[in-house]
């Protein structure tokens, strides 16, 4: 039985869907699905030449670049997408930064980036458009983290703990807003071919397209799931990995990264 912790719909059709992190992977594939299904996408990113790519043949994809560690154009970016409409009813964070480091490669200066663009892009958003969505008593938002955020994974030492946060976050979002008719949604995809992805020196099981992943995160937001997770056969064993003794979870990671 599908959990249905959040509000329901059928379709995307006629939805405002803002999504953070359009320009490639997952956030790509996820607005172009929204587009084809009758959505109503707002796309950001920094990259404009990206994002028209991503928007290209859609009339009704609107373009908004920005850079979204910069905190002080949320509020703009949010101004303008007022003034074209009427807010919007799904908010998508899916910008996101990896860097395979071992805890020795780690430096002040990558781990302050891929932060700031995983974790402290989200506060800045949040704060941006939640007082829009209190005020109308609805709205969603979907919080893209990672199974890197289950357990603590070799060459994630900085990436894991921003998507940890990022699943913590949502468990707090869930508690406050619920109640003033507002949906989260957090979404755990495993291994996703990626620009990102495409960093990591290892094979990775069970891989997926964005265009999968994309799929599975629509699905699971029309269900009103809130824990999106994908694929199943992977992120499975990993959530039984984190409910073992740390003796076996720490004997397990070594292994992985003797291999």
């Amino acid at each position: 039985m599908w959990s249905t912790l959040n509000p329901t719909f059928s379709s995307l059709a006629g939805k405002r869907v803002w999504i953070i992190g359009a320009s490639s992977g997952i956030g790509a594939a996820l607005a172009t699905q929204a587009l084809h299904e009758g959505a109503q996408v707002i796309l950001s990113a920094r990259r404009i030449d990206a994002l028209m790519q991503v928007a290209k043949q859609h009339q009704a994809a609107q373009l908004l670049p920005f850079d979204v560690c910069e905190v002080a154009l949320w509020q703009s970016a949010f101004e303008t997408i007022v003034e074209s409409g009427q807010g919007v009813d799904l908010v998508v964070f899916c910008a996101g930064d990896y860097l395979p480091e071992r805890a020795w490669d780690v430096t002040p200066e990558s781990a302050k980036k891929t932060i700031n663009v995983n974790l402290m892009s989200v506060y800045s958003g949040l704060s941006t458009i939640l007082p829009a969505m209190m005020e109308r008593g609805s709205g969603g938002i979907v919080l893209v983290a990672s199974v890197a955020g289950y357990v603590g994974l070799p060459n994630a030492s900085v990436y894991g703990p921003s998507k940890a946060a990022l699943i913590n976050l949502a468990e707090v979002l869930y508690t406050d807003l619920h109640p003033k008719g507002i949906g989260v949604y957090l979404v755990n995809p495993g291994f996703v071919k990626t620009p990102l992805t495409a960093k990591n020196e290892f094979e990775m099981p069970a891989l997926q397209t964005p265009e999968q992943a994309a799929g599975a995160i629509w699905q699971g937001v029309k269900r009103g799931r809130f824990e999106i997770h994908f694929p199943w056969r992977f992120t499975t064993v990993l959530k039984l990995i984190r409910w073992l003794p740390y003796r076996w979870q720490f004997a397990l990671m070594s292994k992985l990264v003797s291999e």
